[in-house]
């Protein structure tokens, strides 16, 4: 689309009354979005006003974006959403896993607000259309005496991309291609800092209102990711974690974290990638 630029002009005032608005930062290319932000962040130390709460770091196109672990994320020019943010939940480090999560959900929400897709949720940070994967999720940490300092949330978004790498074909796809139609990245984009903006206000509800039971603190989230996500129950799975294993998912624990059901009991996966087992009709995804 022409003048679909993710300019502050453009977006802020789309996203009036949300802590993003009044901190829109563009770069037209830069190696990631999250180094941004966490340059940003870091800076904040000494100097609050260089990243407050809420700042959101837009590009236009990454030369080394990035996903969990080594994975490189495919960021072509003018065709995808780069969007990172900087929160400062006062959570402990063990939450944060809510931080993906929750953007996880927003980001189902905007998708389908102007799309009408309905998007899968990959525990914990992937979003799938027809089994293919067009939106990551990259959540990392700077902490200080067991509580988080800063959260770089950074979320990366296939839209208009009609083509990608040979080694990528069979696995990730775009909103385009998955529709057969162009999008806004701008109206995307807007309608995901709303989604995240609501979604973020009520997941710091959940941590600061008191509860009787803690180890329930988080259930209506987890009640949401499990009825949003088909990973949550009865999918075949392999794990890579603790030397690879497979098994059938049970739903998340109180934490987050996703059940696996195997041969030797029930296992948690904490950080592991997450895969249908090869050979199954749903074992696409990247």
């Amino acid at each position: 689309m022409q003048h679909d630029h993710l300019l502050p002009e453009i977006i802020g005032p789309l996203v009036r009354n949300t802590i993003f608005a009044g901190h829109i930062r563009h770069s037209v290319q830069t190696e990631s979005t999250n180094v941004l932000a966490a340059r940003a962040a870091a800076l904040a130390r000494n100097d609050p006003e260089a990243a407050s709460e809420g700042e959101v770091f837009l590009a236009e196109e990454q030369t080394a974006g990035r996903g969990r672990g080594s994975n490189k994320w495919h960021s072509e020019h003018g065709t995808g959403i780069y969007c990172s943010v900087v929160l400062r939940p006062q959570i402990t480090p063990s939450d944060t896993l809510w931080l993906s999560l929750i953007s996880a959900v927003a980001t189902q929400d905007a998708v389908r607000e102007v799309t009408g897709q309905s998007a899968d949720i990959r525990w914990p940070n992937d979003l799938l259309i027809h089994d293919k994967k067009f939106c990551g999720i990259l959540t990392e940490l700077t902490t200080d005496a067991g509580r988080v300092r800063h959260a770089i949330v950074g979320i990366g978004i296939n839209v208009n991309q009609q083509a990608f790498p040979e080694e990528l074909r069979d696995l990730a796809t775009s909103l385009r291609l998955a529709t057969g139609r162009e999008w806004s990245r701008v109206e995307l984009t807007a309608a995901l800092l709303k989604s995240l903006d609501r979604e973020y206000r009520a997941l710091l509800r959940v941590v600061n209102n008191p509860v009787r039971t803690p180890a329930l603190r988080f259930a209506p989230i987890l009640k949401r990711v499990e009825e949003r996500s088909s990973y949550a129950y009865g999918k075949e799975v392999h794990v890579d974690e603790d030397g690879g294993y497979s098994g059938v998912t049970d739903g998340l624990d109180p934490q987050g974290f996703l059940r696996v059901r195997t041969k030797r009991g029930v296992r948690m996966v904490i950080s592991g990638s997450v895969r249908p087992l090869p050979g199954r009709p749903d074992a696409a995804g990247c």
